[in-house]
């Protein structure tokens, strides 16, 4: 199987220009916001132009439709307004994701601020179950590892699955794993063997059946800078052969890809994919 590829894409205009956009970038799938992601408002979603763009996504052949909650929210914050009004945010999100027919919405876990880890945790904890209980549909929330900037938290993958236990056994919550936030964060995927550790641990910290999406970005800061700055593929301190490693993984072949890379212009986002399909075309014999 290969691995499914495609870009964070604008909204401007309006969502049917979406597609198009992608199309033009040679997507399989695609990311986008479904409003401003540095501001708290947004336009309604009316019926017919949610079942137009659900019409198309389905004619195009695109899939999965991702959906990226905007930066502002934090279910980690100490704050009680600004706790509230983040779950709320979730929760538009949850409910704007599914009438675009999206598979998977994003978010970041948050930055804790003056809390410990476990009061952050379990704000979180409180905040999802929350959203997920009040916009009941199909969509399935992701988390995605940080780089651990500043107070952010689960940049380990051990903190991830802290949360991740609290919904054992429910198909609401899966994990999106972005390579240059965890590159920052100290997991060195500029080889073989050490990307090959990190599945690893995903996979008993939290199992690879909840892994849903990878975030294919190359890191423009040095390996557990923790400091977060994307790169064109191959073009950071991961590299070509880190990527090559990633997108030949037999245990993560299956699961799309969404590129964040710099620029979000036509010329640049084909350059990226050309690399990316380049390496994709590379015969791969793994090591024993």
């Amino acid at each position: 199987m290969t691995v499914r590829v495609g870009f964070h894409i604008s909204i401007a205009g309006s969502f049917t220009r979406v597609l198009e956009r992608a199309q033009k970038r040679g997507c399989e799938t695609v990311q986008i916001f479904t409003r401003s992601p540095r501001g708290w408002g947004f336009n309604e979603i009316s019926g017919r132009e949610a079942g137009s763009f659900q019409i198309e996504l389905k004619n195009s052949g695109i899939s999965p439709l991702v959906v990226h909650l905007p930066y502002l929210p934090n279910l980690a914050a100490k704050d009680s307004g600004l706790y509230q009004r983040s779950i709320e945010s979730l929760q538009t999100d949850l409910e704007r994701s599914g009438r675009l027919a999206a598979a998977y919405l994003v978010m970041h876990p948050g930055r804790k601020g003056e809390l410990n880890n476990k009061e952050a945790f379990d704000k979180v904890i409180q905040g999802i179950n929350q959203a997920v209980h009040t916009i009941n549909n199909e969509v399935v929330l992701l988390l995605e590892n940080t780089a651990g900037q500043g107070s952010e938290i689960c940049y380990r993958f051990s903190d991830l699955a802290k949360i991740m236990k609290q919904f054992e056994g429910q198909n609401r919550l899966g994990i999106c794993w972005d390579t240059a936030h965890a590159f920052a964060a100290g997991y060195d995927l500029s080889h073989e063997r050490s990307v090959d550790e990190s599945i690893e641990e995903i996979d008993h910290l939290i199992g690879l059946d909840r892994l849903k999406l990878i975030h294919l970005n190359d890191s423009l800061t040095p390996l557990g800078s923790r400091v977060d700055r994307h790169a064109d593929i191959g073009k950071g301190f991961i590299g070509l052969q880190g990527f090559k490693a990633i997108l030949h993984h037999p245990l993560v072949s299956h699961v799309p890809a969404i590129m964040e890379t710099p620029g979000m212009d036509l010329k640049n986002d084909l350059k990226n994919m050309k690399v990316v399909k380049k390496l994709l075309k590379i015969k791969k014999g793994r090591k024993k």
